[in-house]
Protein backbone atom coordinates (compact mmCIF):
# COMPACT_ATOMS: atom_id res chain seq x y z
CA UNK A 1 0.00 0.00 0.00
CA UNK A 2 1.44 3.18 -0.92
CA UNK A 3 2.16 5.48 1.84
CA UNK A 4 -0.15 8.44 2.24
CA UNK A 5 1.52 12.36 1.77
CA UNK A 6 1.01 14.87 4.38
CA UNK A 7 -1.03 18.47 3.58
CA UNK A 8 2.93 19.84 3.65
CA UNK A 9 4.24 16.88 1.27
CA UNK A 10 1.23 17.16 -0.99
CA UNK A 11 1.32 20.99 -1.13
CA UNK A 12 4.65 21.12 -1.53
CA UNK A 13 4.79 18.42 -4.43
CA UNK A 14 2.03 20.50 -6.41
CA UNK A 15 4.06 23.66 -6.22
CA UNK A 16 5.68 23.12 -9.70
CA UNK A 17 9.07 25.16 -11.04
CA UNK A 18 6.42 25.71 -14.08
CA UNK A 19 4.10 26.99 -12.09
CA UNK A 20 5.85 29.72 -9.86
CA UNK A 21 4.38 33.36 -10.49
CA UNK A 22 7.21 36.04 -9.60
CA UNK A 23 6.02 38.78 -6.99
CA UNK A 24 4.57 41.91 -8.24
CA UNK A 25 7.32 44.05 -9.44
CA UNK A 26 9.82 41.60 -9.19
CA UNK A 27 12.65 41.86 -11.60
CA UNK A 28 11.77 39.02 -14.62
CA UNK A 29 14.79 36.42 -15.38
CA UNK A 30 15.73 36.18 -19.19
CA UNK A 31 16.03 32.36 -18.43
CA UNK A 32 12.15 33.10 -17.87
CA UNK A 33 11.68 34.97 -21.75
CA UNK A 34 10.68 33.80 -24.53
CA UNK A 35 12.77 35.50 -27.32
CA UNK A 36 10.68 34.27 -30.31
CA UNK A 37 7.35 35.74 -28.75
CA UNK A 38 9.56 38.99 -28.15
CA UNK A 39 10.56 39.08 -31.73
CA UNK A 40 7.58 38.16 -33.21
CA UNK A 41 5.59 40.69 -31.58
CA UNK A 42 8.24 43.79 -32.71
CA UNK A 43 7.36 42.06 -36.29
CA UNK A 44 3.36 42.67 -36.23
CA UNK A 45 4.40 46.59 -34.42
CA UNK A 46 6.05 47.20 -37.55
CA UNK A 47 3.67 47.72 -39.58
CA UNK A 48 1.77 50.73 -38.74
CA UNK A 49 -0.24 53.65 -40.78
CA UNK A 50 2.22 55.51 -42.82
CA UNK A 51 3.89 52.25 -43.32
CA UNK A 52 1.29 49.00 -43.82
CA UNK A 53 3.15 46.95 -46.34
CA UNK A 54 7.08 46.45 -45.85
CA UNK A 55 9.88 44.43 -47.32
CA UNK A 56 11.68 41.67 -45.06
CA UNK A 57 14.54 44.80 -45.50
CA UNK A 58 12.10 47.25 -43.39
CA UNK A 59 10.92 44.82 -41.12
CA UNK A 60 14.61 43.78 -40.26
CA UNK A 61 15.74 47.37 -39.97
CA UNK A 62 12.70 48.57 -38.35
CA UNK A 63 13.09 45.59 -35.97
CA UNK A 64 16.73 45.31 -35.30
CA UNK A 65 16.52 41.91 -36.74
CA UNK A 66 18.64 40.39 -39.36
CA UNK A 67 17.31 40.15 -42.98
CA UNK A 68 17.03 36.23 -42.41
CA UNK A 69 15.88 36.45 -39.04
CA UNK A 70 13.08 38.60 -40.27
CA UNK A 71 12.08 36.69 -43.57
CA UNK A 72 11.81 33.77 -40.90
CA UNK A 73 9.06 35.52 -38.95
CA UNK A 74 7.43 37.34 -41.78
CA UNK A 75 6.82 33.28 -43.16
CA UNK A 76 5.74 32.14 -40.16
CA UNK A 77 2.81 34.91 -39.54
CA UNK A 78 2.14 34.27 -42.91
CA UNK A 79 1.72 30.27 -42.18
CA UNK A 80 -0.48 31.15 -39.33
CA UNK A 81 -2.30 33.41 -40.81
CA UNK A 82 -1.09 37.25 -39.30
CA UNK A 83 0.23 38.30 -42.53
CA UNK A 84 -0.35 38.11 -46.09
CA UNK A 85 2.52 38.85 -48.94
CA UNK A 86 2.31 40.12 -52.02
CA UNK A 87 5.48 39.53 -54.05
CA UNK A 88 8.33 41.34 -51.87
CA UNK A 89 6.09 43.09 -50.11
CA UNK A 90 3.90 41.89 -46.40
CA UNK A 91 1.13 42.97 -44.73
CA UNK A 92 -0.94 42.30 -41.89
CA UNK A 93 -3.65 40.87 -41.93
CA UNK A 94 -7.26 41.08 -40.51
CA UNK A 95 -6.45 37.92 -37.92
CA UNK A 96 -4.26 40.40 -36.21
CA UNK A 97 -7.28 42.00 -34.65
CA UNK A 98 -8.14 38.84 -32.69
CA UNK A 99 -4.85 40.11 -30.25
CA UNK A 100 -7.47 43.62 -29.68
CA UNK A 101 -10.33 41.86 -29.10
CA UNK A 102 -8.47 39.60 -26.60
CA UNK A 103 -7.77 42.58 -24.69
CA UNK A 104 -10.77 44.41 -25.03
CA UNK A 105 -13.34 41.72 -23.81
CA UNK A 106 -11.11 40.73 -20.92
CA UNK A 107 -9.77 43.78 -19.99
CA UNK A 108 -11.78 45.46 -16.80
CA UNK A 109 -10.55 49.24 -17.71
CA UNK A 110 -12.54 49.70 -21.43
CA UNK A 111 -15.32 47.44 -20.04
CA UNK A 112 -15.64 50.34 -16.81
CA UNK A 113 -14.62 53.41 -18.91
CA UNK A 114 -16.98 52.63 -21.85
CA UNK A 115 -20.43 53.24 -20.17
CA UNK A 116 -18.82 56.74 -18.42
CA UNK A 117 -17.68 57.50 -22.16
CA UNK A 118 -21.56 56.70 -23.27
CA UNK A 119 -22.72 59.61 -20.31
CA UNK A 120 -20.71 62.00 -21.36
CA UNK A 121 -21.95 62.03 -25.18
CA UNK A 122 -25.44 61.99 -23.94
CA UNK A 123 -24.65 64.91 -21.86
CA UNK A 124 -22.32 66.82 -24.28
CA UNK A 125 -23.26 65.57 -27.69
CA UNK A 126 -19.42 65.08 -28.49
CA UNK A 127 -17.08 63.06 -28.76
CA UNK A 128 -15.09 61.21 -25.85
CA UNK A 129 -12.50 58.65 -25.18
CA UNK A 130 -10.08 56.90 -22.80
CA UNK A 131 -6.47 56.74 -23.03
CA UNK A 132 -3.17 54.88 -21.51
CA UNK A 133 0.33 55.83 -22.13
CA UNK A 134 1.83 53.15 -24.35
CA UNK A 135 6.00 54.59 -24.80
CA UNK A 136 5.66 57.31 -27.03
CA UNK A 137 1.78 57.54 -27.79
CA UNK A 138 -1.58 57.52 -26.11
CA UNK A 139 -3.23 53.99 -27.38
CA UNK A 140 -6.99 54.69 -27.28
CA UNK A 141 -8.60 51.47 -25.38
CA UNK A 142 -12.68 53.73 -25.59
CA UNK A 143 -14.55 55.66 -27.56
CA UNK A 144 -17.67 57.09 -28.77
CA UNK A 145 -18.31 59.47 -31.58
CA UNK A 146 -21.52 60.93 -30.26
CA UNK A 147 -22.47 60.79 -34.04
CA UNK A 148 -19.87 63.41 -35.14
CA UNK A 149 -16.86 62.77 -37.29
CA UNK A 150 -14.18 64.79 -35.40
CA UNK A 151 -10.71 62.94 -35.90
CA UNK A 152 -10.29 59.48 -36.81
CA UNK A 153 -7.90 58.70 -33.84
CA UNK A 154 -11.01 58.71 -31.57
CA UNK A 155 -11.60 55.01 -31.31
CA UNK A 156 -10.21 52.33 -29.71
CA UNK A 157 -6.58 50.72 -31.25
CA UNK A 158 -5.89 54.09 -31.88
CA UNK A 159 -2.36 55.89 -31.56
CA UNK A 160 -1.68 59.83 -30.92
CA UNK A 161 1.41 61.27 -29.89
CA UNK A 162 1.64 61.62 -25.95
CA UNK A 163 3.50 65.52 -26.04
CA UNK A 164 0.31 67.17 -27.98
CA UNK A 165 -2.37 65.48 -27.33
CA UNK A 166 -4.79 66.09 -24.26
CA UNK A 167 -4.77 62.64 -22.55
CA UNK A 168 -1.04 62.25 -23.08
CA UNK A 169 -0.07 65.39 -21.22
CA UNK A 170 -2.53 64.53 -18.58
CA UNK A 171 -0.74 60.95 -18.32
CA UNK A 172 3.08 62.57 -18.16
CA UNK A 173 2.05 64.97 -15.81
CA UNK A 174 1.65 61.88 -13.19
CA UNK A 175 5.30 61.33 -13.65
CA UNK A 176 8.04 63.22 -11.63
CA UNK A 177 8.41 66.35 -13.37
CA UNK A 178 12.03 65.63 -13.87
CA UNK A 179 11.07 62.21 -15.68
CA UNK A 180 8.88 64.23 -18.05
CA UNK A 181 11.92 66.71 -18.78
CA UNK A 182 14.01 63.25 -19.32
CA UNK A 183 11.15 61.68 -21.75
CA UNK A 184 10.99 64.77 -23.39
CA UNK A 185 14.43 65.31 -24.47
CA UNK A 186 14.05 61.81 -26.32
CA UNK A 187 10.74 62.83 -28.67
CA UNK A 188 11.04 64.42 -31.92
CA UNK A 189 8.75 67.11 -31.63
CA UNK A 190 7.96 68.38 -34.93
CA UNK A 191 4.83 70.49 -35.53
CA UNK A 192 1.33 68.89 -36.52
CA UNK A 193 -0.18 72.39 -37.08
CA UNK A 194 0.82 75.91 -36.96
CA UNK A 195 -0.65 75.68 -33.32
CA UNK A 196 1.71 73.07 -32.03
CA UNK A 197 3.91 73.30 -28.92
CA UNK A 198 7.41 72.38 -29.81
CA UNK A 199 9.91 73.78 -27.61
CA UNK A 200 10.95 71.79 -24.81
CA UNK A 201 10.67 73.86 -21.89
CA UNK A 202 7.32 75.25 -22.83
CA UNK A 203 6.29 71.94 -23.31
CA UNK A 204 7.95 70.90 -19.85
CA UNK A 205 5.81 73.76 -18.59
CA UNK A 206 2.91 73.45 -19.98
CA UNK A 207 2.73 69.73 -18.55
CA UNK A 208 3.48 71.31 -15.35
CA UNK A 209 1.06 73.78 -15.56
CA UNK A 210 -1.61 70.42 -16.37
CA UNK A 211 -0.03 68.61 -12.77
CA UNK A 212 -1.14 72.01 -10.88
CA UNK A 213 -4.66 72.42 -12.45
CA UNK A 214 -5.57 68.57 -12.65
CA UNK A 215 -6.54 68.75 -16.55
CA UNK A 216 -5.21 69.62 -19.67
CA UNK A 217 -6.19 71.46 -22.87
CA UNK A 218 -5.05 71.63 -26.28
CA UNK A 219 -6.47 73.49 -29.00
CA UNK A 220 -5.43 72.35 -32.70
CA UNK A 221 -1.92 71.41 -31.92
CA UNK A 222 -1.98 67.70 -32.56
CA UNK A 223 -4.49 68.78 -35.51
CA UNK A 224 -6.26 71.27 -37.56
CA UNK A 225 -9.81 71.97 -36.01
CA UNK A 226 -9.82 69.66 -33.16
CA UNK A 227 -9.92 70.69 -29.57
CA UNK A 228 -9.70 68.32 -26.67
CA UNK A 229 -9.64 68.64 -22.56
CA UNK A 230 -8.74 65.57 -20.84
CA UNK A 231 -8.77 64.61 -17.41
CA UNK A 232 -6.94 61.86 -15.71
CA UNK A 233 -8.55 58.57 -14.56
CA UNK A 234 -6.78 57.46 -10.99
CA UNK A 235 -7.84 54.35 -9.02
CA UNK A 236 -8.48 54.11 -5.65
CA UNK A 237 -4.64 54.58 -4.43
CA UNK A 238 -5.07 57.82 -6.48
CA UNK A 239 -2.29 56.36 -9.31
CA UNK A 240 -3.22 57.36 -12.96
CA UNK A 241 -3.87 54.60 -14.71
CA UNK A 242 -5.40 56.43 -17.83
CA UNK A 243 -7.15 59.60 -19.54
CA UNK A 244 -10.30 60.53 -20.15
CA UNK A 245 -11.18 63.31 -22.71
CA UNK A 246 -14.06 65.16 -24.62
CA UNK A 247 -13.18 66.71 -28.25
CA UNK A 248 -15.06 68.71 -30.41
CA UNK A 249 -14.38 70.87 -33.63
CA UNK A 250 -13.08 74.24 -33.05
CA UNK A 251 -15.95 75.57 -35.93
CA UNK A 252 -18.41 74.63 -33.19
CA UNK A 253 -17.04 75.72 -29.89
CA UNK A 254 -14.72 77.94 -28.31
CA UNK A 255 -11.66 76.64 -25.94
CA UNK A 256 -12.92 78.20 -22.74
CA UNK A 257 -16.53 77.25 -24.06
CA UNK A 258 -15.08 73.77 -23.80
CA UNK A 259 -13.49 73.52 -20.73
CA UNK A 260 -16.42 75.51 -19.17
CA UNK A 261 -18.68 72.83 -20.42
CA UNK A 262 -17.24 69.71 -20.01
CA UNK A 263 -15.02 70.04 -17.01
CA UNK A 264 -17.61 69.57 -14.60
CA UNK A 265 -19.34 66.26 -16.13
CA UNK A 266 -15.48 65.14 -16.18
CA UNK A 267 -14.78 65.52 -13.61
CA UNK A 268 -17.99 63.68 -12.13
CA UNK A 269 -16.78 60.95 -14.13
CA UNK A 270 -13.56 61.04 -12.69
CA UNK A 271 -14.90 60.69 -9.18
CA UNK A 272 -17.00 57.87 -10.16
CA UNK A 273 -14.56 55.72 -11.48
CA UNK A 274 -12.16 56.36 -8.96
CA UNK A 275 -14.15 54.64 -6.58
CA UNK A 276 -14.06 51.12 -9.01
CA UNK A 277 -10.98 51.70 -10.78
Amino acid sequence: MAARRSPATTAAASSAPDETVEPQGAPVRQRDLVAGLDKGLQVIEAFDQERPRLTISEVAARTGLTRAAARRYLLTLCHLGFASQDRKLFALTAKVLRLSQSYMHSARLPRIVQPELMKLSRELKEASSAGVLDGSDVLCVAATSAGRAISSTLQPGTRVPAWCTANGRVLLAAWPQEAVQEWIAQQALQPRTPQTLTDPQRLAAEIEQVRERGHAAVDQEFEPGLRTVSVPLLNFRGETVAALNVSVHASRMEMDELQEAALPPLRQAQAHLRQIL
